[in-house]
């Protein structure tokens, strides 16, 4: 049995999946691994240390995936929605093909595996059991985007973050609201906390203030309408009534201009970002205050934002819209995304033939396939006359870093200490 490694082609892309950790824990399973040259050395992992872990490495793409029975990627291959159905022409037939897919935001892309049969898994689909959570990559890949988030928004900021006190007076805290409480929103308020922010966040969802208010923030958050807990059974955030959308725009546009960062985390899958700060909002905000924009790739929660680039607003707000958070933090990303997918790919080999032994009736495995048999099969991507369209897993609208809420805020970390309340007058490639 064969895994393939490619080299990640897409723009903004530094990310490998597989580390020589998980090609050590692939070979122990009795499994060849073949790697493309270069594949890590964006990760800072060289060719030579994949070849230590008892991979074979390859000079191209073709001879990498020769006799290759699954390939693992971090992103999917180029099709006709971006350059080109050509990114698949090295893919063997009938492979299985595991990656982040994006199917709802590249529908052809999952065509054009059926038309070639190929058994493709969208790591971004895994039912959230608690099975599964060694293999969230939305979990994991989100917690360093919050993190990364805070890191440049700080040293985008002007200022001092901490407060700090010396003989020429004192300098207060910097004060950072985060607008979402999900995986990244969490991991953004500890972030902040720790480096000694005053710190509040918001969210739509109840059970995300007693999370906030565990790592040391305080919640920002109107009354919900009646008993309305503000997600799903599956706690996922859900669409709020007009009334409530009005009333907390409201309070979040008052609290919004007393603020230095603002940190975005709302995505809906498949659909274009929600605004959560409008150009009024902005035009709020004191000159040198930063906007970090983690949903830019979906159109961004900020109205002014750019996809890929670093703005200043007339009035002097800074707004970051970079690509691929996770990517900016390229070898841990690589190395926590990497063990995902080891922990995947580890439910398909039978540990004593070291050959597939898929089990088409487990829930990890039935809730992730896109693509079987040349067929789309998926009950969310089949056409509505086939099958009616069930939500993906992943599907419902929730923060950026698309989870519900469990024991988020251990993960993010302990809260910081407290910090004193601030003084009011402080100021591509192409290919596959």
């Amino acid at each position: 049995m064969k895994i393939a490694i490619p080299k990640e082609r897409r723009p903004h892309e530094r990310r490998v999946a597989a580390t020589p950790d998980t090609v050590k824990r692939l070979v122990q399973l009795g499994v060849d691994v073949s790697v493309e040259t270069g594949a890590g050395e964006n990760a800072a992992i060289l060719d030579q240390a994949y070849t230590e872990a008892g991979a074979t490495v390859h000079a191209t793409r073709a001879e990498t995936f020769a006799g290759a029975d699954i390939i693992l990627k971090v992103q999917r291959p180029r099709t006709s929605t971006d350059g080109g159905a050509d990114g698949l022409a090295d893919y063997p037939d009938g492979v299985i093909l595991v990656a982040l897919h994006n199917p709802f935001g590249d529908p052809i892309g999952v065509e054009h595996y059926a038309a070639k049969n190929i058994i493709s898994f969208a790591m971004e689909f895994l039912p959230r059991i608690s099975r599964a959570q060694s293999m969230d990559v939305l979990s994991s890949q989100a917690n360093l985007a919050g993190y990364k988030a805070v890191v440049d928004g700080a040293a985008q900021y002007g200022r001092a973050i901490p407060m700090m006190m010396t003989a020429a007076g004192r300098i207060n805290p910097a004060k950072v609201f985060v607008m979402g409480a999900g995986v990244a929103g969490l991991q953004a308020i500890a972030t902040a906390r720790r480096i000694g922010a005053v710190v509040s966040a918001t969210d739509v969802r109840m059970a995300a203030k007693e999370e906030v208010e565990s790592l040391g923030a305080s919640f920002v958050m109107v009354e919900p309408d009646g008993d309305d807990s503000g997600q799903t059974e599956g706690g996922y955030a859900k669409e709020m009534s007009d009334d409530y959308k009005r009333r907390q725009a409201e309070l979040v546009a008052e609290h919004i201009a007393n603020q230095d960062i603002v940190i975005t985390t709302a995505l809906i899958p498949g659909r274009l970002a929600p605004v959560l700060v409008n150009d009024d909002m902005i035009a709020s905000m004191r000159a040198g205050s930063v906007i970090v924009d983690l949903a830019v790739e979906q159109g961004g929660n900020a109205t002014q934002s750019v996809g890929g680039e670093v703005v200043t607003t007339e009035n002097g707000v800074i707004i970051m819209g970079h690509y691929n958070l996770p990517s900016r933090l390229a070898s841990d990303a690589s190395a926590l995304y990497a063990r995902n997918l080891f922990n995947f790919v580890e439910l398909m080999i039978d540990k004593e033939t070291h050959q597939l032994a898929i089990d088409w009736e487990d829930e990890i495995i039935a809730g992730s396939c896109l693509t079987r048999d040349g067929n789309i099969v998926h009950p969310a991507l089949k056409p509505q006359d086939e099958t009616p369209a069930a939500p993906a897993p992943a599907a419902e609208a929730a923060p950026a870093e698309e989870v519900p809420i469990r024991s988020e805020a251990a993960e993010a970390g302990a809260a910081a200490p407290e910090t004193p309340e601030p003084d009011p007058a402080r100021p591509t490639e192409e290919g596959a």
